[in-house]
């Protein structure tokens, strides 16, 4: 059965990832490399997940889950992918 009213992926994002990392929304928007209003509206259900917002994400969750690798591997000094 499908949901009537399903939560807005903003919202998802907020309880999941920016409030247990104890982040602002300012701190999530500069590491996702996008401005604070892009990121509050997101999570204010105000606007909807854009293709761009959803790869920076997918992008930024690869390189966390890669971190820990690199640091017992001795590489620490990897600077970071401008777009």
């Amino acid at each position: 059965m499908a949901m009537k009213n399903p939560p807005h992926v903003g919202e998802t994002i907020w309880h999941d990832i920016i409030k247990p990392l104890d982040l602002s929304v300012t701190e999530g928007a500069k590491a996702l490399g996008v401005t604070r209003q892009s990121l509050s509206l997101l999570v204010n259900g105000r606007t909807s997940l854009t293709p761009d917002m959803a790869l920076r994400g997918a992008i930024d969750q690869a390189a966390a889950r890669q971190a820990p690798a690199r640091t017992r591997a001795g590489v620490t000094n990897v600077a970071r992918h401008e777009r």
